[in-house]
């Protein structure tokens, strides 16, 4: 190879590695720093094909996308001193690269450090303000809520980033304390079970009172309704056998006279002492029911 072309060669090397170091991508999942001399000179790069001064110029690329921080587990203690294990998570994001940079220097671990502990401190301040019945079932939504907006107040001022959310896994009672709460718990629920039961039976006897009174008023009403019906047809009965004897008295006494001998000798074993000549059995000698005369 002549001189020539090796120093054609070195100059292309030379124009490709200038080149490569003059050139770089921002993608939209990332954010940027473009720092010269290791001072920051573009605080926040937009997305796209950039030139930088090559060998001077360096850049810094960060995840923009919401990110997860696992925090170990720590025990906290309630408003009661009562003590539990709580095992939290985070999730965040980078929304000012220059004072994410400016804090961090650039290093993710160190943020996920800072982050961690301040999640632990706001996680011990709120947990002191809680009993643990709150803690547990009643306001762990506040909690969080609170928790996220005090960490808000010093990620967003001192570190450049926004917590979007914070999460309680799992939180467990130690051995010593697990056992009285639990019993407190079953004791709270045997009482609102005792209160459900008394207000079921309250309104049992109620309801069976008002059936009861329904019942009664129906039956006094059905009865009166019955009796006012009988009457009526007793009185209609008795004009129309009033009126029947009226027509005809002597029929009339003839077919109560058969209406006696039915009852009087309704079984065979019956025995009456009596008058032959008692008008109880008038009809027996004269169809018309004629006494004979006497001599």
């Amino acid at each position: 190879m002549s001189g020539k072309s090796m120093f054609a060669l070195i100059i292309a090397l030379v124009t490709l590695i200038i080149g490569a170091n003059s050139l770089y991508i921002v993608n939209e999942f990332e954010r940027a720093v473009e720092l010269r001399l290791g001072r920051v000179n573009n605080d926040d790069v937009a997305h796209g094909l950039h030139v930088k001064v090559p060998f001077i110029d360096s850049v810094k690329k960060f995840d923009a996308r919401i990110l997860t921080l696992d925090a170990p587990s720590e025990r906290f203690l309630t408003l009661e001193k009562k003590s539990m294990e709580v095992d939290s998570f985070a999730k965040w994001r980078i929304v000012d690269v220059k004072k994410f940079y400016t804090a961090t220097n650039g290093e993710i671990d160190r943020a996920r450090s800072l982050l961690s502990q301040r999640i632990n401190e706001e996680l011990r301040n709120q947990f002191a303000l809680r009993s643990l019945q709150e803690v547990v079932s009643g306001q762990r939504d506040e909690l969080m809520d609170a928790i996220k907006n005090e960490l808000n107040k010093f990620s967003d001022t001192s570190l450049g980033i926004q917590v979007v959310d914070v999460r309680v896994k799992r939180i467990d009672l130690p051995k010593e304390v697990s056992e009285p709460v639990f019993r407190r718990m079953q004791a709270e629920r045997e009482r609102e079970a005792n209160e459900h039961r008394a207000l079921g039976q309250k309104q049992a006897q109620i309801i069976r009172a008002a059936a009861d009174r329904s019942a009664t008023v129906e039956l006094a009403e059905g009865y009166r309704d019955a009796e006012k019906l009988r009457g009526e047809g007793d009185a209609l009965a008795a004009d129309i056998y009033a009126k029947a004897y009226s027509q005809d008295p002597e029929f009339y006494a003839f077919v109560r006279s058969l209406q006696a001998y039915r009852s009087a000798f309704a079984h065979k074993q019956d025995m009456m002492l009596i008058d032959p000549k008692s008008d109880f059995f008038r009809y027996f000698k004269s169809s018309t029911g004629e006494l004979p005369v006497q001599p």
